[in-house]
């Protein structure tokens, strides 16, 4: 289809549904000759809303790639910036950052876990672990109660501890676990009690970053100039350390 014909019928689209929305004194048989309208010109032309649709998703597509570059070369001449009042582990000062977007509940998050608790026995100098939360709570109820325990647990310096009990307790989140762990930790109680309260603020700033970079699923990591999605075994990211 030539290009002025596309702009045509998507001009006459939008005039009819703009009639439609800004008009709500129109008479139901006026409204309803329009709709009709509408739905014939989507008959006789789908393609046009399907080349729309594509040009929509290729532009979305098109920033989010911007976007994620961008990040991912602020990264990698200022590794720091991805700690920004995160959880890190105790080696900050090493080039390499090791971003991990994460959700307590998600059982490929629990896997991801031990390979990380394993390359950070390997290597404990060679990198820094960054946790960002990323809680599908539309999945995983239980998700986001566990982030904002979490995130007040690292207000006492125990985000790493408290991280490796939830992931290793992950069949039994929920209240009783949160409490029980915060006091075999021997964290304030009154404390993280009333950080959980605050935690959102901190969790959402992880999470508008997540959508930024187009993460839609976890686990999701970012190391140098590279993305890894859903199940990492521990080669595939020795790989991009030691490069």
């Amino acid at each position: 289809m030539q290009l002025w014909q596309r702009l045509r019928i998507s001009l006459l689209l939008l005039i009819c549904l703009a009639v439609m929305i800004w008009t709500p004194s129109v008479e139901a048989a006026t409204s309803s000759r329009l709709e009709e309208q509408v739905l014939q010109i989507i008959r006789e032309h789908p393609e046009a809303i399907i080349e729309s649709v594509q040009a929509y998703q290729q532009k979305q597509q098109s920033a989010l790639q911007g976007t994620r570059q961008a990040f991912l070369q602020d990264l990698k001449t200022n590794p720091q910036i991805a700690i920004d009042g995160s959880a890190a582990t105790k080696n900050t000062v090493a080039k390499t950052i090791l971003v991990e977007f994460s959700d307590f509940q998600c059982p490929f998050c629990a896997e991801a876990h031990k390979t990380l608790k394993g390359l950070l026995a390997k290597y404990p100098d060679k990198f820094t672990l960054v946790y960002k939360h990323f809680p599908l709570v539309n999945s995983h109820p239980q998700a986001m109660p566990a982030a904002q325990a979490a995130w007040a647990a690292q207000q006492q310096g125990k985000f790493w501890e408290y991280e490796d009990a939830l992931f290793s307790n992950q069949k039994k989140l929920g209240e009783d676990l949160y409490l029980d762990i915060a006091k075999k930790l021997n964290l304030d109680l009154e404390k993280f009690k009333s950080d959980r309260l605050i935690a959102d603020a901190a969790i959402q700033k992880d999470i508008s970053l997540a959508m930024k970079l187009g993460v839609s699923g976890t686990p999701f990591f970012v190391i140098s100039s590279e993305t890894l999605a859903g199940e990492v075994e521990l080669p595939d990211i020795e790989k991009l350390i030691s490069g």
